[in-house]
């Protein structure tokens, strides 16, 4: 299993650069594929650059890879869980972690002494799996 990691600062910025860290990070993962990846990081990393890391502080993503699967975590200082919301047509915000759940095999929350992660899967060989 290959396995990296990078802290990133709290400012929008960030965001781009998690995208850029991911798709090098996995440059052997087709295209289709690694497009939903970066979505999904896209999502992760905006919640923790809006919601989960405190002025001045910093959110680790970390980007696991096998033959079978990718594993993306996203680590920040906040405690409290996201919470998947049902907007409106009219609501701007609100989408992300149902992106996450459309595009990831999986995902869930994980609790650190001092915050959370957030962690989605995307299984490499989708062929005979549940999803399109």
């Amino acid at each position: 299993m290959q396995s990296t990691s990078q802290t990133f600062d709290r400012f929008r910025e960030a965001v781009p650069e998690a995208r850029r860290f991911a798709r090098k990070s996995l440059d052997t993962v087709e295209a289709e594929l690694l497009d939903s990846i970066l979505v999904c990081v896209s999502e992760l990393a905006t919640n923790a650059v809006q919601h989960g890391v405190p002025i001045g502080g910093q959110f680790l993503l970390k980007v696991d890879s096998d033959e079978q699967r990718v594993r993306v975590e996203c680590h920040d200082a906040k405690r409290q869980r996201p919470r998947r919301r049902e907007p409106s047509n009219d609501d701007t915000h609100g989408r992300g972690l149902l992106l996450v759940e459309a595009l990831a095999s999986r995902w869930g929350v994980g609790a650190r002494p001092f915050g959370k992660f957030v962690w989605f899967e995307l299984d490499l060989d989708r062929q005979g799996g549940d999803r399109c």
